[in-house]
């Protein structure tokens, strides 16, 4: 049944409210657990749509997932299959990420080319080349990817660009292959830190987690471990604007703040107040934001997630600014959205300058990946009238509880059925 958000502006968001795991850490931990037979746990796992989308593909391999709540249970069978060519891998992207664990357990990994948000192309060509360099030989054939490899060997491999899933797939392909791999220019992002936390506690030997060069030094073979999963910075950074916009005080829990760092350092600069803690912060506006510039990187630049909720902290700020995409090309299809909304937006290749307006108007409008639909719910908060936002089951992968937790911070927001 297709469902919309309604939501009624003029809300001042107010309380406390807890993140949970990271969606974009969890779905790849999951797949890390293929490379070691018996159970691995998950705790602080996000109940989102992607989470039991993954648990399709694995079981698909051979794996019995169990989902309790924010716990995941994967039990990996000694022998599991590297054919990972079924409908539930076309669904969402992150499920590319069996492609590395499969390849060094199987020998031979298959898997149907991922789709999920159309933000933009996302080839798999580092992913390929990381892998050609450990040895596997790679193609696509039949809409999937191929690799196929009797033993990787370590190697150096220097990424063109800091791909987070290239990343992934080349550490988590790397842990099992005889000798050493040198891993440069390597995401940083938190999530990759993560992966590297619960590959370590597996018996990897991995060295510069965090750092743009990471050491790993293959082993035979791997144990199953219980790891925690990190906080999500997205899902914590949307509240932190949503706090922003609303002119409102929102105290965030769940997440360190030093992986939200300029995100909250931008709120400094459009005049909210920012206080951060061990494991939380808190933002609180009491006057219409100031333009801010923001340019999107690879962390520890400003997230491409957070893109959205930047250019809808603009549309109501005072004066013009700049938001340059850096990072994935159609991004951009939110602003038509948002010029839905009464935003005054003019978009010029990678950037789009914003000129901010007292308020938005409502209408209704339609999201095209999870952030987008997140970022047009905040632009409904802060809109006159009734705002409906349409195909919300984007949201509804990357955002557990959402209209929940924010009718808990005193938003006026339903789901209703379309």
């Amino acid at each position: 049944m297709k469902e919309r958000f309604r939501v009624s502006g003029g809300a001042r968001l107010q309380g406390v409210v807890k993140v949970d795991g990271a969606k974009n850490s969890v779905l790849k931990l999951m797949a890390a657990a293929l490379l070691a037979e018996g159970t691995t746990t998950l705790n602080n796992c996000p109940e989102i749509l992607d989470v039991p989308l993954m648990q399709k593909v694995l079981e698909g391999l051979g794996c019995e997932v169990q989902l309790d709540g924010p716990t995941v249970r994967i039990t990996t069978p000694k022998k599991i299959s590297g054919n990972a060519d079924f409908e539930a891998v076309r669904q969402f992207r992150a499920s590319v990420a069996v492609l590395g664990p499969l390849t060094a357990r199987c020998g031979k990994a298959t898997v149907a080319l991922p789709g999920g948000d159309a933000i933009g192309s996302r080839p798999l060509d580092m992913h390929q080349s990381g892998l050609e360099k450990m040895g596997a030989t790679t193609r696509i054939h039949h809409g999937a990817v191929v690799a196929e490899a009797e033993q990787l060997h370590g190697a150096k491999i220097k990424l063109d660009f800091p791909s987070v899933g290239a990343t992934e797939n080349i550490l988590t392909a790397a842990v099992l292959a005889e000798g050493t791999t040198i891993l440069d220019n390597a995401a940083r992002e938190p999530e990759i830190t993560d992966l590297c936390e619960m590959l370590i506690a597996m018996g990897a030997k991995i060295e510069g987690a965090g750092t743009s060069t990471l050491v790993i030094e293959g082993q035979k073979e791997l144990h199953p471990t219980e790891h925690n999963v990190v906080g999500d910075r997205i899902v914590a950074g949307t509240w932190a604007y949503a706090a922003a916009m609303t002119r409102g005080e929102v105290t965030v829990g769940g997440i360190a703040p030093r992986h939200l760092h300029l995100a909250l350092e931008k709120l400094k600069l459009a005049g909210a107040d920012v206080e951060t803690y061990d494991n939380g912060f808190r933002v609180r506006m009491d006057k219409r934001p100031e333009a801010v510039d923001y340019q999107t990187l690879p962390f520890p630049g400003f997230p491409t997630d957070l893109q959205p909720m930047a250019i809808g902290i603009a549309a109501i700020a005072q004066g013009t600014s700049v938001i340059t995409e850096n990072v994935f090309e159609s991004r951009f299809r939110f602003v038509d959205e948002m010029q839905r909304l009464g935003a005054d937006c003019s978009i010029d290749g990678h950037h789009v300058a914003i000129r901010g307006k007292e308020t938005l108007s409502s209408t209704d409008v339609w999201s095209s990946d999870i952030r987008a639909g997140a970022g047009l719910v905040l632009a409904g908060l802060v809109a006159e009238g009734e705002t409906n936002v349409h195909d919300v089951y984007h949201i509804d992968r990357g955002y557990p509880q959402f209209v929940e937790k924010l009718r808990s911070l005193g938003a006026d927001i339903e789901r209703v059925a379309d």
